[in-house]
């Protein structure tokens, strides 16, 4: 009869189940340090003259990012809130007609070709507005860097665990 034994199994054991752990640990310190990467490439490259020139900034200060780890997955989310015409801006679209009113006097007053003029109320017909992705083609332009810093996570904390 044959009989093998095995010293320092448990420690092996203990090693093994440590990886998984270390591994998602890894990557969600990696998924907050490329979203906010991500958010600065949106706010300082794409909302600051290419493809949107920035106003008032309100759709740049909308930007934020939030990552949510668990056992079984990290989520990464870039997202605007507040701003309703950021998805317009995003993918692009068309207004509905609708009326403007003045909303700090009784009338309203604009420019066209030179001239100054006044109105009561429009009756607006309606835009379209083409799509201008500042959060889709900052992702498409750093995909290759956010593939490349997840996986050394990954092959850093393999050698460390």
């Amino acid at each position: 009869m044959l009989t093998i034994a095995f010293d320092g199994l448990d420690e092996v054991n203990a090693a093994l189940s440590a990886y998984p752990q270390a591994i998602a640990a890894a990557l969600a310190g990696k998924a907050e340090i490329l979203s906010t990467a991500l958010v600065d490439k949106i706010r300082n490259e794409k909302l600051s003259g290419d493809p949107l020139q920035s106003r008032s900034g309100a759709l740049a200060a909308s930007i934020a990012a939030e990552v949510a780890a668990d056992p079984d997955q990290i989520v990464a989310t870039i997202a605007s809130s507040g701003v309703k015409y950021a998805a317009i801006q995003e993918y692009g679209g068309q207004t509905s007609p609708h009326e403007i009113l003045p909303t700090k006097g009784d009338v309203l007053a604009f420019v066209v070709n030179g001239a100054q003029h006044f109105a009561r109320r429009i009756e607006h017909p309606g835009s379209t507005i083409p799509e201008r992705s500042y959060m889709r083609s900052s992702l498409d332009e750093m995909n290759d860097e956010i593939v490349a810093e997840l996986s050394d996570a990954v092959t850093e904390s393999w050698g460390t665990s």
